[in-house]
């Protein structure tokens, strides 16, 4: 598990180039959330699943009403 967000792992060795996946996106997703301050805690459960929970400090997460939105400009 502490490998899971290295570059390129798969634990699962069944999984090859053909099914898809380039092994990044764990990676990636690591490096935003402590970018932020955050942090990524990983649990699993053999047969059960797991489990990916992302902590971000308060001040980094706006709340709704403090997004502003526009329409979407068609192209």
């Amino acid at each position: 598990m502490p490998r899971l967000t290295e570059r390129f792992y798969r634990v699962d060795g069944s999984r090859s180039r053909e099914t898809g996946g380039t092994g990044l996106g764990l990676s990636i997703v690591k490096h935003v959330v402590q970018r932020h301050g955050g942090e990524i805690d990983i649990s699993s459960e053999l047969g059960k699943g797991s489990s990916f929970k992302l902590v971000l400090p308060a001040s980094r997460v706006r709340r709704r009403a403090d997004v502003v939105t526009e329409p979407a400009v068609p192209a």
